[in-house]
């Protein structure tokens, strides 16, 4: 268990740094989600040594959302004010998601051909 949560941190330590001493505009966390994508895709680590903890912090995901939740109680008022911005970015990202994914898939479906 303390292998596969290190492999994690490690990676999101890692990718905090990266945007601390590059001075990127992506959060960190970010960035060490696709450094530890991009490592078990080429092998540098085993899935089965990250693959019950994953599935440990997916199961317990639902704790994650609390704070969010919180804040977007604290912030009503704000939020009301800047309705139409947040729902049009939204509602964009939504369909910009939806088409990039269904692309994503016909490229995939076409290279295995």
């Amino acid at each position: 268990m303390y292998k596969g949560l290190a492999i994690i941190f490690g990676f999101l330590f890692l990718g905090e740094a990266l945007v601390k001493i590059l001075s990127l505009p992506i959060p960190g966390n970010v960035v060490g989600m696709i450094l530890l994508t991009l490592a078990l895709i080429f092998n540098v680590v085993k899935l089965e040594d990250v693959e019950k903890e994953a599935e440990m912090l997916v199961r317990n995901m639902s704790v994650m959302f609390i704070p969010p939740g919180v804040g977007i109680v604290l912030y009503w008022s704000l939020i009301k004010s800047q309705a139409v911005p947040i729902f049009v970015a939204l509602i964009v990202s939504f369909f910009v998601t939806i088409i990039l994914t269904a692309k994503l898939v016909e490229f995939l479906r076409r290279e295995r051909k």
